[in-house]
């Protein structure tokens, strides 16, 4: 066949089958091409993750100052034959934030030690008195600490309240507080003093860490830190696994010291009062809004002359 003949057949099938595929495309339903609804499904997904992500950076810089670091030691008067000829001190942090003028809020096992202590409990049985001696808030930004004074405990939850005077802190805000506690999946940033003095003292510069890193975790430690403005809580994140009563299981990390820090939902509001607790799985801790059970205060007894 030539090639004239070839070209003239393939013009006739084109003339053919051009009427029939615009038949078919006017017949056919158009393809479906709005993908407006999945973009702004997407973005919105998107939009969160990056809200989530940006928390504890967003939380820190908004609600850092009213955050405190709780340093304290209570002892024990009473019968020799109880307490000893040498007084028994413990010396006692944690965390409180500002939740109304003039008052801050913590856990009870930090306002009032002896709080479910069985020792404590053993000689308060034998005739010993607790007394709380000094209970001090390091906020970050301030060079001197304000003393608590006037806790007022919780009677059937690990919860206080301390007061502070008001005109020695006037700059400092209370916390916005959430009257919903949240849902199972909600995002949460924990902030507090994990580990306590020995964590700042680890994370600060080289010449203070040589110099501190050796001292007893103490008041004076804690002044020295805050003269440098080293007094900077931490911010985790995680996400609420439960809410069961009164009790927020979330898998926020956290760690002794940490204990009476506000735990925030997504809107910068707080929730709940971190409670770590032992279970058994390493990452549980709760956040209470009445009644938690466990430790978390960092403690450690010392013997001094009474």
């Amino acid at each position: 066949m030539a090639i004239a003949d070839l070209v003239g057949d393939a013009r006739r099938t084109a003339a053919i089958l051009l009427p029939v595929l615009l038949l078919l495309a006017l017949r056919s339903p158009a393809p479906t091409t709005d993908l407006a609804p999945q973009v702004e499904k997407l973005s919105s997904e998107l939009h969160e993750l990056q809200q989530q992500s940006a928390m504890p950076v967003l939380v820190l810089n908004r609600h850092r100052e009213p955050i405190g670091y709780l340093i304290g030691v209570y002892s024990f008067d009473g019968p020799e034959q109880v307490v000893g000829r040498k007084r028994m001190r413990t010396h006692f942090s944690g965390t409180g934030f500002v939740a109304a003028e003039g008052l801050i809020a913590t856990n009870r096992h930090i306002a009032e030690p002896r709080f479910e202590d069985e020792e404590a409990e053993w000689l308060i049985a034998r005739g010993a008195r607790p007394r709380l001696e000094k209970l001090l808030a390091f906020f970050p930004g301030r060079s001197d600490a304000l003393e608590l004074s006037h806790v007022t405990v919780s009677s059937d939850a690990d919860v206080a309240v301390a007061q502070y005077d008001v005109s020695k802190a006037r700059a400092l805000r209370p916390l916005p507080l959430s009257p919903e506690p949240g849902m199972p999946g909600d995002p949460v940033t924990v902030v507090g003093y994990p580990m306590g003095v020995r964590a700042m003292v680890a994370k600060s510069p080289r010449p203070v860490y040589r110099r501190l890193v050796s001292r007893r975790a103490d008041f004076d430690v804690a002044r020295e830190l805050a003269a440098l403005s080293l007094i900077r809580p931490l911010a985790t994140q995680g996400h609420l696994g439960d809410v069961v009563g009164d009790k927020l299981v979330y898998d926020a990390v956290t760690a002794q010291g940490g204990s009476g820090g506000p735990v925030f939902n997504h809107e910068g509001r707080v929730i709940g009062l971190t409670q770590p607790t032992w279970m058994a799985f390493p990452a549980a801790p709760l956040a209470c809004r009445s009644t938690p059970s466990g430790r978390s205060s960092t403690r450690r007894r010392v013997s001094d002359r009474a």
